[in-house]
Order: C-alpha cells, then structure tokens, then sequence
C-alpha cells in the first residue's frame, strides 16, 4: 500500500525534475543568445533580442508560452541560418571579386613591365649608337654614363616590379584559400539546411490526406570517402551531392538526409513526372566529386540509385514511413535515434 508521506515525495521529486528540465530549456535558449556568431548588426542584434524575449516567456513555466516556444525557436533558428548562410555567400562573393580585381592588376603590371622596357631599352640602344659615331670624347662619355645610369634604373624598376608581382600572388592565393574555406563552410551549412529523418517524420504525419510522391536517393560512395579520407572529406562530398540534389527538385520539395548516404524528398509531382525526375537525378548525381582532403584535393566516386513512392490517400502516415525504411533498410549507428513508429518501435 503506498502511503502518503511516498506520494508526496513522488511529487516533490516530479516536481524538482520539471523545474530542472525548464530551467535548462531557458539556459539553453539564452545561451544560443549569447554566443551566437556576430555577424551584421542588423542580424545578429534581432536574433539575440528575439530569443530573450522567448526565454523569458518560457521561464514563467506556463503551459501555452512553452508549446509556443517549441515551433518559435525553431523558426528563429532556421532564419538566423537562411540570413547567416547569405552574409557568408556575400562576402565570398566580394573576396572572388578582389581576386579578380588582384588578378587584373597583376596581369597589368606584367604587360606594362614588358611594353616600357622595351621602349626604354630601345632609346638605350640608339644613345649607344649616337656615342659610339660621335668625335666628341666629352659627349661619348655623358651619354655612355646616362645610358647606364638609365639601365640600372631600369633593372631597379624591374626588380621591385617582380616584388609587387610576387606580393599580389601571395594575396591573391590566400584569398583563394579563405573562398575555398568559405565554400566548404557553406557546403556545411547546407547540410543544416535538410531535415533530419525525427523532422521529415513529422512532416508527414502532419501532412493531411493528399498524394503526393517520395523521391529516394542512396549516394553510394560518401561511407566510403568516410573510410578513405576522413569525415571532412566525407562531409563535403555529402554535401556536395546535398546541393546538387538540391537544386535539381522543385522549388517546394521538402528534402531530408535519412542517413549517411540516403536522402528522401516529398514532391508534389505525378508519378510520371517523378520517374522522369529521377532518372535525371541519378544520371546527374552519378559520377567523380572533387573534394578537399588533408592532403590536397582528392576525388571520389559516387553512384546513386533513386527510387520512387507514391503515397495514396488510403495510406496512413505510418505505412508510408515503414515503406521508406523498407526501401533503405537499417540505418547507421551513428544515425540511429527515435523510432518513426510505433510499428518499428
């Protein structure tokens, strides 16, 4: 028989437990204030605004402010991502125009440096010619020293030439080298960008009773990149078949990584018009992606097998997940979280 003093201490401790669990849901949100990267004032000052403004309507511990906060912080989120992800490919687009800018310079310089010298060095020649058929000793040596004097100026010129020459290479390949890294930035801030396989779950349980097409996309290739050289590698070359997967789906697709390799898009397309969609996308995605190791570039293979769903309106939510997981069979360790459903509980 339980007694009273055990259900009040069940209490207390349940009691104890939530408030733990909302004091670090507020933690956790002011924190992702706090040290949010800056960027632009105008960015960065509204994110941070916006999200105390959350974390103090979720410390009163009322029930409506929470439920509320869930889908808010995901959308500040998402959009601190969309602007941050745009002020990267703006300044990656200001640094490809001052390498350009450099390169412009350099090969001005290079082209000037040829077309003086010669003109100099042919004036040097005719003063030779005038000092050697004079009968002016006097003036056969004032123009054989000017001549020299001139040509050691000349050389001078050339020599810093080369210097400046030297220096706009030297910037103009760290430039390039700080692109490359703001590339692969972004090449991993799109992978933030698709839903993980909890979210795309509860996309279409949320979806309501329409047909409606599921595009499935195994990149073979990307564990193996993993095995050979690296996680970085192997996350670029994911990201890389991401962006173009990506960008051959319509606008309204909803994209998710189901694992390492695997991807599943919604589409709101005929079946006819999703078999042709993804033949195309296998014949695109297919082939060798270049990709940064520790190293050097390096190269790696990649074969896709796409595959089509349709889903019914008789289908429930669930037996369309379970045909997914059918498809792509089981995940990944590393991958493996929450089941999708209960009948794959």
């Amino acid at each position: 028989m339980i007694s009273i003093r055990d259900s009040l201490a069940e209490l207390e401790r349940a009691h104890r437990l939530r408030q733990i669990t909302l004091d670090c849901y507020v933690t956790a949100v002011r924190d992702a204030a706090r040290y949010a990267i800056d960027l632009e004032e105008g960015i960065t000052a509204p994110y941070r605004r916006d999200l105390e403004a959350l974390a103090r309507s979720a410390a009163g511990g009322e029930l409506a402010p929470l439920q509320a906060s869930q889908g808010a912080l995901r959308e500040l989120l998402r959009d601190y991502r969309n602007k941050a992800g745009k002020y990267i490919a703006n300044i990656k687009e200001e640094l490809s125009s001052s390498v350009r800018a450099l390169e412009e310079i350099v090969e001005s310089l290079a082209q000037g440096e040829g077309e003086n010298e010669a003109r100099l060095r042919g004036g040097l020649n005719r003063l030779r010619d005038v000092a050697s058929s004079t009968e002016s000793a006097l003036i056969r040596t004032v123009i054989l020293e000017t001549a020299d004097g001139v040509e050691q100026t000349v050389e001078d010129m050339r020599k810093q030439h080369r210097l400046t020459i030297s220096q706009f290479q030297v910037e103009i390949r760290m430039l390039h080298n700080r692109i490359d890294a703001l590339e692969r930035a972004a090449l991993a801030e799109s992978m933030s960008s698709l839903l993980t396989r909890e979210e795309f779950a509860a996309c279409i349980r949320a979806a309501g009773p329409e047909n409606y097409s599921l595009l499935l996309l195994r990149a073979a290739g990307v564990d193996a990149a993993t095995r050979t050289f690296g996680d970085a590698t192997s996350l670029e070359l994911a990201a890389s078949v991401a962006k173009r997967l990506r960008s051959s789906l319509p606008p309204d697709a909803v994209l998710a990584r189901w694992d390492s390799e695997l991807f599943v898009a919604k589409l709101t397309l005929t079946r006819p018009e999703a078999m042709a969609l993804a033949k195309r996308i296998a014949e695109t995605l297919s082939g060798f992606y270049v990709c940064a190791g520790e190293n050097g570039n390096v190269r790696s293979a990649v074969q896709a097998t796409v595959a089509v769903v349709d889903r019914r309106l008789e289908d429930e939510p669930d037996r369309t997940l379970e045909r997914i997981g059918d498809f792509f069979g089981p995940v990944a360790p590393r991958f493996e979280t929450a089941a999708l459903s209960p009948a794959r509980a």
